[in-house]
């Protein structure tokens, strides 16, 4: 595990490989809560994850192909449910907040 500082999150990306909507949907929420914050979401097949990404939200079963993407050391976040995950739910926390979070 990792410790993500969510003061320095200015770019997120919701990674995805399904094609079905659900991850764009959760792009678009993100999007509305972190608006504040200054953070930058955008949503990105896993195969094309930008490199200047500073955290990566994907779904479980892809966190390990995303990992094979992101430049070392930015954090993934896996999640179950595209929608009231407690772990994206933690990551925004930490994000309007300014706080630390494990991933």
């Amino acid at each position: 595990m990792a410790t993500l500082d969510g003061s320095h999150v200015k770019k997120l990306i919701v990674a995805c490989d399904a094609g079905m909507g659900s991850s764009i949907m959760l792009a678009s929420s993100l999007k509305k809560l972190l608006k504040k914050n200054g953070v930058h979401v955008e949503h990105s097949a896993v195969r094309e994850i930008p490199a200047d990404a500073d955290v990566v939200v994907t779904q479980n079963n892809l966190a390990a192909r995303a990992r094979e993407v992101v430049t070392e050391g930015t954090p993934i976040v896996p999640f179950q449910l595209f929608m009231g995950d407690p772990a994206v739910a933690r990551l925004v926390e930490a994000i309007q907040s300014g706080s630390t979070i494990e991933v």
